[in-house]
């Protein structure tokens, strides 16, 4: 932002400086030239005025101290010329008098009566030539001409000069734009930086974070204040919610474990054709506390990162193989452990053990009968990664990106689940400074991964 800032702080002020120099630049120069022209044109006059009673008597003008100006003068030139085109008088000291000169234009032409100026090339100079020539004449009869003539270099060097400086001058007020548009643009974009920042780090799961009110651009301080308003509102919101999801999710487990007890108790007693009934709501009783749990587990994850421990990953992995190897045994399921090493890991406490149990569980109910199901672990930079493979049926691209979602299930899904299984171990990695994924497993089904920050094993 601040580059574009400046950026067009620039492009304002190139095109305005090109708006006024351009135009400038060329007015001075037709001006210069129209000056030049102007001075020619007097002295050729005033020249003409003191050669004509000379060139009527037919003796040369008494111009001495005139042309010893002009021969002093680097490029201007005067030459005075009889009827015949003879010159009479020369200022350049390398032409004799009595040189004809009817091979110049301007002197034929000043001597046919006329006035005349202009520019043109001189193969002799091999250059241009800014020329004024005026007919000495008196009573209707020309008696000479006189003409001055001035290199074009000279003008054109006055020109570059004005030019060059027009140019620096315009380097000088683009330097010191770029200057206040640097410290201006940086009033404006540091304030927008902190506050891109603080909205980064609430979306990064840091409701605490806020942006500096401090700003000196007063539109910039309301809205950093309108910020840290939605802030503070959006904290007390999820705060309220937490705490809602939490004390429903605790005072249901005493309900639920009670109806769950009353339930078992009278499933023998009842008749033998409301016993499915009653295991149906007994089964359901059990989802219901399930549900309870893991929104429980969610609340107390979804507070933020928490405080880590060191955890041995290895010793973790093999309580949970042996608790639920077993259950995979009734479903023809064997597990299998493919661990290269042990690690320690850092996370929050118990963080490792459920996001094991929600894996292992997801995975068991999509294992088909004999198959095996692969738990391994792998070393990843400065983490460890752990991997939960089965041979389920596997999902689509989209339902990998989707099965992160609270009460999300997928069309194939076993019934009786939550849909909030991954959603916890998501949110359990996080938590604990790590990630989640689903990749698809070699040969088909699910690989599901989950990234911890790896910890040195305790001395």
């Amino acid at each position: 932002m601040r580059r574009r800032l400046l950026g067009g702080y620039l492009a304002i002020t190139a095109v305005t400086l090109l708006i006024l120099v351009v135009p400038l630049g060329r007015i001075f120069a037709t001006s210069e030239h129209d000056r030049l022209m102007r001075d020619i044109e007097h002295d050729a006059a005033a020249v003409a005025a003191l050669s004509e009673d000379a060139l009527e008597a037919g003796v040369a003008p008494p111009l001495g101290s005139t042309l010893d100006n002009y021969a002093e003068d680097p490029g201007g030139r005067i030459v005075v010329v009889d009827s015949q085109g003879a010159s009479v008088a020369d200022s350049s000291p390398d032409d004799r008098v009595g040189t004809t000169f009817l091979n110049r234009p301007e002197i034929t032409a000043a001597l046919a009566g006329e006035r005349v100026e202009g520019r043109r090339y001189s193969s002799t100079l091999k250059g241009y030539l800014l020329f004024v020539a005026v007919p000495v004449a008196s009573g209707g009869r020309v008696h000479g001409a006189v003409r001055i003539t001035y290199p074009s270099s000279t003008l054109d060097r006055r020109v570059r000069s004005v030019w060059l400086g027009l140019g620096l001058l315009s380097g000088v007020v683009v330097l010191a734009v770029a200057v206040i548009g640097t410290v201006f643009s940086r009033l404006v974009t540091s304030p927008v930086q902190r506050l891109e920042s603080a909205a980064r780090r609430i979306a990064a799961g840091d409701l605490g974070a806020r942006a500096p009110a401090g700003a000196r651009i007063p539109e910039l301080r309301q809205l950093a204040e309108v910020f840290n308003e939605m802030a503070d509102r959006q904290q007390a919101l999820l705060d309220a919610q937490r705490a809602f999801i939490g004390d429903a999710s605790h005072q249901l487990r005493t309900p639920l474990a009670a109806l769950r007890l009353q339930l078992e108790n009278i499933e023998s007693s009842v008749p033998l054709d409301v016993q499915p009934a009653v295991a149906t709501a007994r089964s359901e009783a059990a989802r219901l506390g399930r549900i309870s749990e893991t929104l429980l587990a969610l609340t107390k994850a979804a507070s933020g990162p928490g405080t880590t421990t060191q955890v041995d990953l290895g010793a973790s992995l093999d309580s949970r193989v042996a608790l639920w190897s077993p259950i995979a045994a009734e479903q023809g399921v064997t597990i299998r452990v493919e661990q290269r090493e042990r690690f320690w890991v850092h996370a929050i406490d118990g963080a490792v053990e459920q996001i094991l149990d929600n894996l292992l569980d997801n995975a068991l109910d999509v294992s088909p009968e004999g198959s095996t199901l692969r738990i391994s672990t792998y070393r990843v930079d400065d983490g460890v990664e752990v991997h939960v493979l089965d041979e389920g049926p596997g999902m689509g691209d989209e339902q990998r990106v989707r099965a992160f979602d609270r009460f999300w299930r997928g069309p194939d899904a076993v019934a009786g689940g939550t849909g909030l299984g991954l959603a916890v171990v998501a949110q359990l990695a996080s938590a604990s400074g790590g990630r989640a994924r689903l990749d698809l497993a070699p040969g088909g089904g699910l690989d599901a991964v989950v990234t911890l920050r790896r910890a040195e094993p305790p001395s």
